[in-house]
Parts: C-alpha cells; sequence; structure tokens
C-alpha cells in the first residue's frame, strides 16, 4: 500500500499553468528526485505536499498521522542559542537527546562553539543551514528538501549525502546538483510538458526514457501524417465519381475517427559557447607568495600561496565556506589587492569574470536588453538579442526589468554579459547556484569546449570531476595548490571531515573501543598526512618549477625560430649562426629539463603510491 497518493493534482498561476491532471504515489522508504526546468513548478508541487497552498483540482492523500518535514527559505528563530533552536524541531520523544542535533549541526558546518550562539549572529547562509538542522532533526515521515545545497560548501555537501543515503523514511529532493541527487535517490519524479511522470533509477534513466518516448510519439506522427495525406488524396481524386462514392465516404469517415498527433514543441534549452581570444603565450598567469587579509593585522585568509596557469589550465578552488575561496577569485580578477606577493598576469590576458557579488552590480531598473548592452562599447542590438535568446530570454522577454528576475534568471543574465566579450581566462565563482539541472548540463558542456582557462569556484562535484586538472584547496586552517585533477586529490590527500569521520568508524571498530585506541589512531593518521605533505608538497612545487623553466625555453625557442626566417631573408649570416647556436642550447637545456621532470614525477607518484598504500593500511586495522 502507497503511503502518499497524488491523483489528477492542476496548478496554474493566471495563464501559466504548471501542471494538469497529475498522478502519481510515494511508496515506503522511496527516495524521491524531483527534477524539472526552473519555474515549471517543483517548488510548488513541494508547497502542496506541505499544505502551504492548495490545487486548482485534484487530490493529496497520506496516512493518519502522518508528519511532513519542509525545508523552507525563511528564516524565522525563537531561541535564545543555535542548539537551542535546532533542537526546538526535535520529536516530542526525543526531547532532551541533543546528541543527534549536535552531530546534525557539525556536518552542516557549525563549530561546538557555534552552539551557544545567538541564531541571529550567523550570516544568512549560515541560517539556511541551521532552518536545514531543525527539519533533519525532526526526523518526519517524508522529507522535502528544496535545494539543500544552497549555502553549503563540499564538505558539508559530502557529509548530507551520507546523512540522506541513511534516511529511511520518505524524501523528496530538489537540487540542481546531478551529483547529490544520484547519489541519493532511489526514484526520479520529473515535471515534463505540464505532466508529472515517476519512474525508478536515477536522472540518467529518466531522461533516457523520456528521450526515447519522444522519439517513438516523433515517428508514429510522421507514419500517422502520411497515412493521412495518402486518405486525402485519395478523398480528393475521386470525391465525384459515383463508382467510387462508398469508397470515398468511408475514408471520409475513418479520416474523421483519426486521431492527430500534434507535432510536439523542443523544450527550450541553454545554448551557447564561451567566445575565445587568442593567447599567444603558454603562461598566462604567476602568482608569487600571495598573501591576503582584510585587517591590516590580520587574520591572514591566504598566506604565502604561489601557483602559475597555463593557457589552458582548468583550476578548480575548494574548501569550506568562509575560507577565501572567493576572495582569492578577486584578487585573482584585480578587485582586491594582495597585502604580500605578486600577480603577474601575459599583456595579452582577457578575463571574463562571474563573481557571487557581481549579480548585485546589475542595474535593477535596466531591462535584460539595457544590461547587455551596457556590458561593452562594441555590443550592438543584434548581438544583445542574440544573446538574450541564447540565455532563454527571447522576444518580449528580453525587455523585462531586472528588478522582477529571478535569482537564476540574474544569474542567465550575468552569465549572458560574459558572451558579449572574448576572454582566454574565465573566472567562476560558483556559477551553478540558481541554476536548473538542464542548465547546469549547459554550461558544463559550454566549460568543456572553451578553449582557454579557467579557474572555478565551485562545490559541486560533477564539475570538478569533469573539468578541474588542478586545485588550489583551502582545508586544515591552510590553502595549498595540489597540481592533479580532483579524483587524485580525494585518493592522495582526501578532506580533513572525510578522515575525521573515518578515524570515528575505525575507532568504534576497536573491539576495546578505548579512548586511548582512539586518539592513537587519529595520531598515527595526522602524522602521515603530515609527513606526505612535508614530501609531496616541495617535489610537486619542483615540477611547477620544471614545467614553467621548460614553458620559457620553448617560448624563447619560438622568438628565435621567427628571427631566424627575418635573418635568412635579410641574408645575416653572423645573426643566424648566433641564432643557431643559442637554439641548439636551449633544446639541450630542454631535454635535460624534461629528464630531471620525468624523475621528479616518478618520485612524486612513487612516494604518492607509499603514503596512500599506508593510509589505507591504517584504515583495515
Amino acid at each position: 500500500m502507497s503511503v502518499i497518493k497524488v491523483e489528477n493534482l492542476a496548478k496554474a498561476y493566471g495563464e501559466q499553468v504548471l501542471f494538469t491532471d497529475a498522478s502519481f504515489l510515494i511508496n515506503p522508504g522511496e527516495r524521491v528526485g524531483l527534477v524539472g526546468r526552473n519555474g515549471h513548478g517543483k517548488t510548488t508541487l513541494l508547497r502542496l505536499l506541505a499544505g502551504e497552498e492548495e490545487p486548482d483540482a485534484g487530490s493529496i492523500t497520506f496516512p493518519k498521522n502522518y508528519r511532513v518535514g519542509y525545508l523552507k527559505q525563511h528564516l524565522s528563530f525563537t531561541q535564545s542559542t543555535l542548539l537551542a533552536e535546532a533542537c526546538h524541531g526535535l520529536p516530542a520523544a526525543q526531547e532532551g537527546q541533543t546528541w543527534q542535533v549536535e552531530k546534525i549541526l557539525l556536518g552542516l558546518g557549525f563549530t561546538k562553539d557555534d552552539f551557544q550562539r545567538p541564531p541571529a549572529e550567523f550570516s544568512g547562509g549560515f541560517q539556511v543551514r541551521l532552518n536545514l538542522a531543525k527539519v533533519l532533526a525532526a526526523e518526519p515521515n517524508l522529507l522535502l528538501l528544496d535545494e539543500p545545497s544552497n549555502y553549503l560548501d563540499i564538505a558539508s555537501i559530502r557529509w548530507l549525502i551520507r546523512f540522506l543515503q541513511s534516511w529511511k523514511n520518505e524524501l523528496i529532493l530538489v537540487t540542481h546538483d546531478r551529483n547529490l541527487m544520484d547519489q541519493v535517490i532511489t526514484h526520479t519524479l520529473g515535471i515534463y510538458r505540464q505532466k508529472l511522470r515517476k519512474l525508478e533509477g536515477k536522472t540518467d534513466k529518466f531522461y533516457a526514457q523520456l528521450a526515447k518516448e519522444e522519439e517513438i510519439y516523433e515517428k508514429t506522427r510522421i507514419n500517422e501524417e502520411k497515412k493521412r495525406k495518402e486518405i486525402e488524396v485519395f478523398i480528393n481524386r475521386f470525391r465525384y465519381k459515383a463508382t467510387l462514392s462508398s469508397r470515398v465516404q468511408s475514408r471520409i469517415k475513418m479520416l474523421a475517427k483519426r486521431e492527430r498527433l500534434e507535432k510536439l514543441a523542443k523544450p527550450e534549452e541553454l545554448d551557447f559557447s564561451f567566445p575565445e581570444a587568442p593567447m599567444p603565450g603558454k603562461l598566462i598567469m604567476e602568482v608569487k607568495g600571495l598573501s591576503f587579509a582584510y585587517q591590516p593585522a590580520g587574520p591572514f585568509l591566504i598566506d604565502g600561496l604561489s601557483f602559475t596557469v597555463g593557457k589552458n589550465d582548468r583550476i578548480g578552488i575548494i574548501g569550506k565556506n568562509g575560507k577565501g575561496k572567493s576572495t582569492l577569485l578577486r584578487l585573482l580578477a584585480g578587485e582586491l589587492k594582495p597585502v604580500r606577493g605578486a600577480i603577474t598576469c601575459h599583456p595579452a590576458l582577457q578575463t571574463g569574470y562571474f563573481g557571487q557579488t557581481n549579480v548585485e552590480r546589475l542595474d535593477p531598473e535596466k531591462t535584460i536588453l539595457e544590461e547587455l548592452l551596457a556590458t561593452t562599447p562594441a555590443c550592438t542590438p543584434e548581438m544583445a538579442r542574440k544573446v538574450s535568446g541564447a540565455f532563454l530570454f527571447s522576444g518580449d522577454l528580453a525587455l523585462k526589468k531586472i528588478r522582477v528576475l529571478s535569482g537564476g534568471e540574474r544569474s542567465r543574465v550575468l552569465m549572458g554579459k560574459l558572451l558579449l566579450a572574448p576572454s582566454n581566462l574565465l573566472l567562476l565563482d560558483e556559477p551553478t547556484n540558481h541554476l536548473d539541472m538542464e542548465a547546469c548540463d549547459s554550461l558544463l558542456e559550454a566549460l568543456d569546449a572553451y578553449n582557454g582557462a579557467l579557474i572555478l569556484v565551485t562545490h559541486n562535484e560533477m564539475f570538478l570531476h569533469a573539468l578541474a586538472d588542478k586545485l588550489i584547496v583551502f582545508d586544515r586552517n591552510q590553502v595549498l595548490f595540489f597540481n592533479g585533477n580532483y579524483q587524485r586529490f580525494l585518493e592522495e590527500v582526501g578532506w580533513e571531515a572525510d578522515q575525521d569521520l573515518e578515524a570515528t568508524q575505525n575507532g568504534r571498530a576497536i573491539a576495546a573501543g578505548t579512548t586511548n585506541s582512539r586518539k592513537a589512531l587519529r595520531q598515527e593518521r595526522a602524522e602521515i598526512i603530515n609527513r606526505r605533505s612535508m614530501v609531496l608538497n616541495p617535489l610537486a612545487a619542483k615540477m611547477e618549477q620544471l614545467e614553467k623553466a621548460i614553458t620559457q625555453l620553448e617560448e624563447e625557442l619560438g622568438q628565435n625560430n621567427q628571427e631566424l626566417i627575418t635573418a635568412s631573408a635579410a641574408g645575416n649570416g653572423e645573426r643566424i649562426a648566433a641564432l643557431a647556436k643559442r637554439n641548439a642550447e636551449i633544446n639541450a637545456e630542454v631535454d635535460a629539463l624534461y629528464d630531471e621532470l620525468a624523475g621528479v614525477t616518478e618520485e612524486y607518484e612513487r612516494a604518492a603510491a607509499a603514503f596512500a598504500a599506508e593510509l589505507e593500511n591504517l584504515n583495515a586495522v
């Protein structure tokens, strides 16, 4: 027997119809991912299930004494401390069991020192986290989560995934993060063409099934149209032949009975690519000894960070919120000045910057077209129309004022501004916030095809796995440059929060379960990680140094070859001889550097594997 029964549900706002005649069941223990484009009714459906809105038609049936928990973005607190407010959501039978709530708060990024602070002292993002903690602690029969990863950092998202994977009751989840959704759900429920469709499995299976059904529908429609035309030709040809009048009448009746299949309108999709500016150099940016603090006396958010950016590098900036990720991007964009250190850029560098605060700089009284036209003097009305159309603001929609747009629509406008000026370096600060899942997919495709450098702040692990080949990591109260992709980072370094969890689990597995044993295990792990950093970080820095030296020599070689062409045309034998001699020296130096780089790389990989084996053996204890 189903737990929740939705029958013939309909909801519209004026002329905007969200869904009609929608029916589905939610069975015991199902964790359902709700998908659909922004504005198609996902949040409305959650509000209907939560009883905060009434349907225009249809019914929603719950079992007796069934409790629904709904994550709201609306903030309202009544208790004097964070812990008391979070405990306010506990079921009556669990009053006083604060340890469960403390575990949830810690998982969502709060510290023990935060527990006695008033809720009003926290930022808006952390207040939303507090709302999430209250809903999770309440353990409702049905948990409704609308974009729970908004304002969560990557460590908290990884914790939330583990928490939801172990959720025993029913769950309906809305999120733009496909990785989060697919790791949690058992079924997918989609709002598509004003209908609701539920299938077992992850989102890729759901969309593949939709595509297959629409392909079959279109083939059927084409065949039906072909048959209809054949009947119409017969009727028109023999309509006035008395000997065939019975056959003609038969076909007229047949035609009247045949249902005409309408051609499906193609769903609107983001379709764009980032324009690229030429970059003659291989090294486009060098960051050396970068340090920054907002106050003269500190504390330093970034201290002594050094790295280089190649013309095709894809660098992910990752870590907990409030540690300096956005600050680093603003430094690279030139919005902030470092306290110490330097950022050196190639003369041909052209940057496209999408920042969290940039959305606030959109003029609320301008239309979308006017905002796009203001991006650059080179932008024409035709260009602005083309870009607005690519971001789903075609026709009169482009005349909407910025002030009436949703957060997702403003993000699309800001992204559109990046398409009006070619770049060879994109700086993007959490660009997936406020986008729906389909828009995130389009953005990922566009970034993958971009032939330039990318520096990306994101908590979306799907983007990290797909794009990043190097990382800047804010973790363990420090910032470090990691010369490798995200999977390699997880295997060789890992997140401190994950390792604390593993250490706790290992401690529980020890038969005696003594405090001393757990401490020893954590201490041994910390020692291994510390030794690993001391060994691998210098090797990574050496690899970076060698790569930079090779790049500089290869650029000199390219310049010399151009000069050789000029000298040959001029018949300058002395210059030709000097350049040929220098090129021979360069080639010898480059060969030696490549040999040295191969040796350092081999040493790095051998040491990394050894440390990984040590940690694996420790985990097996």
